[in-house]
């Protein structure tokens, strides 16, 4: 893994653990001299590594890239996670992210469903 000392609570990595286990989580924190990160499990090949929380070298893990979600049943994983690990401000991102999503493909739908009728009637805008 590259070493990539730049962490923050909530970053997505990816890494192997102390057994060398592949895993794929969030960080929990970051140890004072950025040397270790506490990384809560989502996705391992060890199954009984899910959902558990262990510290590891932060030179084994690697940071994954910001990627917008805006799929509902992502979404509403993230909101599981953020309840899981008491993140009440991740909580509150992630769910009006999700009301957000609920309510403005339905007027963009409207709009340019109504923009496509005009158009294919013939009347200009």
């Amino acid at each position: 893994m590259a070493e990539n000392n730049h962490f923050n609570n909530g970053d997505w990595v990816q890494g192997r653990s102390r057994d060398g286990e592949l895993i794929h989580g969030f960080i929990e924190s970051v140890s004072d001299n950025r040397e270790i990160v506490k990384v809560n499990v989502v996705e391992s090949d060890n199954e009984k590594a899910v959902g558990k929380s262990i510290w590891i070298p932060s030179k084994w893990a690697e940071k994954l890239p910001d990627q917008e979600i805006s799929n509902e049943n992502h979404l509403l994983a993230l909101i599981d996670l953020a309840l899981l690990s008491k993140d009440e401000t991740w909580l509150m991102e992630v769910s009006g992210k999700l009301e957000s999503i609920k309510i403005h493909p339905k007027i963009n739908t409207r709009k340019s469903g109504f923009l496509s009728r005009k158009i294919e009637s013939g009347n200009s805008i």
